[in-house]
């Protein structure tokens, strides 16, 4: 590890700490319907989009009807997009002549963007034309982040709401944070990675001569506008198949910053909109404490794994020590312009949030560095996490913690002001326990299967950390990939995308459920009996049921993939086939 590492990663921290407080102040008012400096240009335009859906944004929904409407959302979506797919060869704005997608693989994309999962089992450059990366992918990249976001919201007023039987309007709330938050924050955004050598076009793929005289076909297109959203809204599908290890994706090392910041601001942000919409920015605060440890901790260990020499070259005498000629470390499967620091870094961001983006290949990562993003996804992406999905994520961690806390001490359980009965712990543990029910459960079915077991490009404990990391990224709605798996079978195509479907739809009506029953609940005050949930104690409580929790639920998988083969790379054993 370098002095200069820890420099990035630290002014990475300092930026996201400056931003959340006003970009929670932002967000707050933008839900609340009251008016901000864009009010002017963008209200007109609400107004007409609520005439045109036949929408009275004064009108709530009680949270069941919230529910439906999100999945009805969700299913037009699907279908939208999983024609756009099969029906490419016939649609303008294809240059290169792409044709349909065959239908497994059209299924198993629809249901990745609906979900806000963004996974990829095909080269992009060379399977989806202009129209449907623009029509299809990157309006999905909007508007599942806001279908995340509120999922979210409906949450936090069930915790602010005293004996109401509504959460919001989806409907309000999809279109507010489409068109105050997304899409001003991705047009500037879109203006500045344009600027910084992000292509944005409609052309059609350049042909070039190399110097030995071969012929070579330079991918282009409308990236930079699907580029900042994919990460804005912690999406992660890439135009290219390299993702944001592509030089016209991710050319430098200030728009790598750029992405990492976007990546992280609205989920940091959310923290500090849960404070201010409970009347006590501390609330906000612990939450983003507890989220802040964690990080720290990841990227540690990632960053301090990946700066380390690969045993497995020892023998061949390389030079893998840090010098002003190189970065050093394992530098397999990272780009040079990288390096470990950065690429531990962007691994560790992009798998605390249901990002899938990858700015090097977690397949080439060593064990534990390669463990580090597995774990943050099995803690159900609580870590700041997916736009929205993050927070309702750790809000369901911190009811089981003050459930604990409440048996400790003989008292009826409280968070935010609100007594948490039986209803409320049962659907949160329903909701916690989907998740390790889908990784595990498609993961031990595909080790036993020779469908699965095909897909794996290396035979022992790393095969099936391959298996593992896909159903485990798939449930966690991330999208990355130890890309040494090959997915793109009808087999993996359909059990993903179930997992995909869990990891978003199983866990958050549930949660819709303990808000709708919040929000019916008096606000309690508190007494000198209360636990303090702004306080260091809580900050502690959170993340070690946290990580008990993930500790006890995925230590035997961990251990026989990642775990072992970090043992068995220090003995210096190879595995030689199954």
């Amino acid at each position: 590890m370098t002095a200069t590492g820890w420099i990035e990663i630290a002014l990475f921290s300092v930026i996201i700490i400056a931003l959340t407080r006003p970009l929670g102040g932002y967000m707050t008012r933008v839900f609340a319907g009251e008016r901000t400096f864009l009010w002017p240009v963008l209200r007109p335009v609400e107004r007409a989009v609520y005439w045109c859906c036949g929408i009275d944004e004064k009108e709530e929904q009680h949270w069941l009807t919230y529910a439906v409407a999100i999945l009805f959302f969700s299913v037009a979506g699907f279908v939208t997009l999983y024609a756009l797919q099969r029906l490419q060869w016939y649609l303008p704005f294809n240059p290169q002549g792409q044709t349909g997608v065959a239908p497994d693989l059209a299924m198993n994309t629809s249901v990745s963007f609906i979900t806000n999962t963004n996974w990829q089992a095909y080269g992009g450059e060379t399977t989806m034309g202009y129209l449907v990366q623009m029509a299809g992918l990157t309006v999905h990249n909007f508007v599942s982040a806001a279908t995340g976001i509120a999922m979210a919201l409906a949450l936090i007023r069930g915790f602010v709401r005293r004996e109401a039987r509504t959460v919001g309007n989806f409907w309000v709330d999809l279109t507010r944070c489409t068109l105050y938050i997304l899409l001003p924050i991705s047009v500037v955004g879109a203006l500045v990675l344009i600027w910084l050598g992000i292509p944005q076009n409609l052309g059609g793929y350049t042909e070039a001569t190399t110097l030995e005289g071969a012929k070579q076909l330079i991918a282009q297109g409308p990236v930079a506008s699907q580029e900042i959203i994919k990460e804005l809204g912690t999406n992660g599908g890439g135009f290219f198949n390299a993702n944001s290890a592509h030089p016209f994706e991710n050319p430098n090392a200030v728009t790598n910053l750029i992405e990492m910041v976007a990546i992280f601001s609205i989920g940091a942000g959310l923290t500090n909109v849960l404070g201010r919409m409970v009347k006590d920015e501390r609330q906000g605060w612990a939450i983003f404490a507890a989220m802040g440890l964690l990080f720290l901790a990841g990227v540690a260990v990632c960053y301090n794994s990946e700066a380390q020499a690969n045993p497995a070259l020892a023998a061949f005498h390389v030079d893998s020590a840090p010098s002003a000629a190189q970065a050093g470390g394992n530098m397999e499967g990272k780009e040079v312009r990288f390096g470990p620091a950065l690429s531990a870094l962007w691994a560790t961001v992009t798998t605390d949030t249901s990002c899938g983006a990858v700015n090097s290949m977690h397949d080439s990562y060593l064990p534990i560095g390669g463990m580090v993003p597995m774990v943050n996804m099995m803690l159900g992406e609580v870590i700041f996490g997916g736009v929205g999905s993050g927070l309702y994520g750790i809000l369901a961690f911190a009811i089981v913690a003050m459930f604990v806390a409440g048996l400790m001490v003989g008292r009826t359980p409280e968070y935010l002001g609100k007594k948490l009965e039986a209803k409320e712990v049962k659907m949160t543990i329903l909701a916690l326990l989907s998740l390790p029910l889908s990784i595990l459960g498609w993961t031990a079915l595909a080790t036993i299967l020779s469908a699965g077991l095909g897909g794996i490009a290396n035979a022992g404990p790393h095969g099936f950390s391959e298996i593992l990391y896909a159903y485990t990224e798939g449930t966690a709605n991330n999208g990355s990939a130890f890309a040494g798996l090959s997915a793109n079978t009808l087999f993996y195509n359909t059990t993903i995308a179930a997992a995909m479907l869990i990891g978003r739809f199983i866990f958050v009506i549930p949660m819709l459920a303990v808000a709708g029953s919040l929000a019916q609940k008096k606000l309690l005050p508190p007494s000198a009996g209360t636990f303090p949930t702004h306080s260091p104690q809580f900050v502690g409580l959170l993340v070690g049921v946290i990580l008990i929790i993930g500790g006890l639920t995925y230590f035997p998988a961990v251990a026989l993939g990642p775990v072992t083969e970090q043992v068995a790379m220090n003995q210096g054993k190879l595995y030689a086939g199954p």
